[in-house]
């Protein structure tokens, strides 16, 4: 059994670490709550931009359609990870990395895969193994629709100048504070959806249907990885949140389990110590 001295060091050890752990909870719960309430308030508009996007694809014909939505033999593929700039978030970060691997080395055997990460955690692993052409660390520093803006507009470009035949964005979608879903998206080209309700849908175009699908479609792009990234960011911190809740639980079971072998190991020190006097004592009076 160990001395009381190591003991009372791990207890003290353990103290400090819980401490630092149920901070860094509180921490995240405040960052949790802003950005929970941004991508609350995103989505609905996200979606039904992408939904409507689609829905005007799929009526435009053959010979106009947007230069996005060139469907080309897949030869080159980008792959774009959203991970964090920080760990202490579980297995938020190593998810995407997983995800990611296997679309490089399963979906996709054999093509030409790159990587754009936005997120220093990624950035770390997956360069070490596949080719990573670019990293956007930075964009955390200042999350805002334009700074993201530019990274779509950057591959927006690659894929019209033909460097890429298909891009998709790996990403934790926020569910709440505990669960993340993986997510899988195909960001260009972009896939009309294909039925006869799309087809007669009955929209007043001003001033032109070519026109406004031709602006909508860079906008919706945008907001698509936009909202990416701010899923990921709620994601993130509902993640450590839960990781440090359970760090500080775990770590206060281990001092309660430390302290109770300290009180016995002190009692058994007691108990010796007594003994020996009254061993003493009976020795002086034989």
């Amino acid at each position: 059994m160990a001395n009381l001295k190591e003991i009372r060091s791990r207890i003290t050890s353990v103290g400090s670490t819980m401490q630092i752990t149920s901070a860094m909870k509180m921490v995240s719960a405040a960052k949790l709550k802003k950005a929970q309430d941004a991508i609350t308030a995103m989505r609905p508009y996200a979606d039904k931009l992408t939904e409507l996007l689609r829905d005007l694809s799929a009526t435009l014909d053959d010979d106009s359609g947007s230069k996005y939505s060139e469907q080309r033999e897949v030869k080159k593929v980008l792959v774009v990870a959203i991970t964090s700039n920080r760990g202490l978030c579980g297995a938020f970060n190593s998810n995407v990395i997983k995800e990611a691997t296997r679309l490089a080395t399963e979906v996709y055997p054999g093509k030409e895969v790159s990587f754009v990460t936005i997120g220093k955690k990624g950035n770390d692993v997956l360069s070490k193994r596949f080719n990573v052409i670019g990293n956007h660390n930075h964009i955390y520093d200042d999350l805002t629709f334009d700074n993201v803006a530019e990274v779509a507009e950057w591959m927006m470009n690659k894929f019209v100048a033909g460097d890429f035949d298909k891009i998709e964005v790996i990403y934790n979608k926020f569910k709440n504070a505990a669960t993340q879903i993986i997510m899988t998206e195909q960001f260009l080209p972009i896939v009309p959806v294909e039925n006869e309700a799309n087809k007669n849908l009955d929209y007043i175009f001003e001033p032109s249907k070519l026109e406004i699908v031709q602006t909508l479609i860079p906008k919706s792009l945008k907001t698509q990885l936009y909202k990416s990234v701010r899923d990921s960011f709620a994601s993130e911190h509902g993640a450590r949140m839960t990781a440090m809740h359970k760090a500080t639980d775990n770590a206060k079971e281990l001092k309660d389990q430390l302290t109770l072998t300290y009180n016995k190991a002190r009692q058994a020190a007691i108990t010796n110590e007594i003994l020996e006097i009254v061993g003493g004592a009976e020795a002086l009076n034989g």
